[in-house]
């Protein structure tokens, strides 16, 4: 092959950890990137600026709207790209409200900037329907975009280069997804760049997690304290309230907590962003999958049934931070972020986190240098909330003990699992020449590894680091 049809890919990050996702496919001298991630955790950079040639970058396609893979657009934007945005539909309609959030934590609260920053945001969106081949214009590449079961909109991307098809997975979700449909593997695929968040471990049994939810809520509420569960806006939140009330249909006067049925437990969201995603939501229900259409036939609400109470304001924030701190009476409060890191759930724990009544419920992964990752190890590992417990973890410059008991529910990942992402490699035929593993910590990408290649023996599996011609 010659230098101008020399297909290469780089990666711009998610290559040392599980944040930052931005990878470029280059087709001679033109090229297009794929997501363009925030740094999180202990992974974050104070410079966000784009540190890389985009001169010949004519396109982003984006796979989902986490901020890990599109918090750094703006400053894309700013670093003067001018081309297409393509997305999902779903994802074109949730993409300016996760980065009108972002720029106003990190970047401004300038409403006149921001307008000007998402009028140009929104006028760079080019929607794409899933399964449908586009040419970006400029380069010699196509791309398709196929359900990948992570988020509301998600989708791996496939691009025909020449005569190779490369799959950028983006990230993955796994089989029984409340609303979503599970991720199959492309018809097709010589390189695959593959994300390996859970690599080295398998979640547990999702089709049985509501009844390990259901176990976990009873015996969080059972002495009157209340159940804390960080939960990131967009995609945890929207599971959790699903499959909470899938639990209070099924079953209602049975009892959730000493004295109290399920029907008649509160439930509070509070999160303004949480509330706009699960609104936006509800506009996708064509994209909802079958299951969840059938609860829609049945006249039933999921994402807004009568037990849910959704907190907007500062002030009403912090009065119910308040009572639930002095309150006896059992209360499930979901609160952003979903890593601690940041947002209203700091408050809560701040409140919660030395009274052994209450609990605190993690559901999705918490990255390195998070404070979420903190109480996870540091609460769960100190017995069973009594007020002897050393742990502690700092938030906003102070101490706080961890009395409150500590939990995980790993099978609401919304990632796949290690055995999911073998079983999505090893599912294309023939199998990929060439897989490259991204966007995960190095064990779990190493233990990814050695599955891929026992597997696999005929595939070159690579830790992503470079460039592949």
């Amino acid at each position: 092959m010659t230098d101008q049809g020399k297909v290469e890919v780089f990666h711009h990050g998610a290559v040392n950890g599980v944040t930052g996702s931005c990878h470029e496919l280059r087709v001679g001298g033109s090229g297009i990137l794929i997501d363009c991630g925030l740094f999180q955790g202990s992974e974050r950079r104070n410079d966000l600026a784009i540190d890389f040639d985009i001169a010949h970058i004519r396109a982003l396609v984006v796979t989902h709207v986490h901020i890990d893979h599109v918090g750094r657009i703006p400053y894309l934007l700013a670093a003067g790209f001018k081309g297409p945005i393509y997305c999902s539909q779903p994802s074109a309609l949730l993409l300016p409200a996760i980065l009108e959030d972002a720029l106003k934590i990190g970047f401004t609260r300038d409403k006149k900037l921001l307008n000007r920053v998402l009028k140009l945001l929104q006028s760079r969106l080019v929607p794409l329907p899933y399964h449908r081949w586009h040419s970006v214009a400029g380069t010699d590449i196509q791309v398709r975009l196929q359900r990948a079961g992570h988020i509301l909109g998600s989708a791996y991307v496939e691009c025909q280069a020449g005569d190779q098809r490369l799959v950028f997975s983006g990230d993955l979700g796994a089989p029984y997804s409340p609303l979503l449909t599970a991720p199959v593997p492309p018809e097709r695929c010589d390189v695959l760049v593959l994300e390996s968040t859970y690599g080295d471990k398998n979640h547990e049994n999702r089709s049985e997690r509501r009844l390990r939810l259901k176990a976990a809520m009873e015996h969080a509420l059972a002495d009157g304290g209340t159940l804390l569960i960080p939960a990131f806006s967009l995609g945890r939140t929207q599971d959790l309230l699903y499959e909470i009330e899938g639990l209070i249909a099924e079953f209602g006067s049975q009892a959730a907590a000493p004295g109290l049925a399920w029907n008649e437990l509160e439930v509070v969201v509070d999160s303004p962003l949480a509330a706009n995603f699960t609104a936006l939501y509800r506009r996708l229900k064509p994209f909802w999958n079958a299951e969840a259409q059938a609860r829609l036939a049945e006249g039933r609400h999921p994402l807004s049934f009568e037990q849910l109470t959704v907190v907007n304001s500062h002030r009403d924030h912090l009065n119910a931070v308040n009572y639930l701190a002095r309150s006896h009476r059992p209360c499930v409060v979901l609160a952003g972020s979903g890593m601690c890191a940041g947002g209203r759930v700091v408050n809560y724990l701040k409140a919660l986190l030395g009274d052994a009544r209450n609990d605190v419920l993690f559901v999705g992964y918490q990255a390195e240098g998070t404070p979420g990752r903190d109480i996870l190890e540091y609460g769960a590992r100190h017995g069973s909330g009594s007020a002897s417990r050393d742990g502690w973890v700092e938030l906003d410059g102070e101490r706080y003990h961890i009395r409150a008991q500590v939990h995980q529910v790993s099978g609401y990942s919304a990632h796949a699992g290690r055995q999911d992402l073998i079983n999505f490699a090893t599912g294309i035929t023939p199998p990929p020449a060439q897989i490259r593993l991204i966007h995960g910590d190095a064990q779990a990408k190493q233990a990814l590894k050695t599955g891929l290649e026992s597997l696999l023996p005929n595939t070159e599996v690579v830790i992503a680091g470079g460039a592949v011609n």
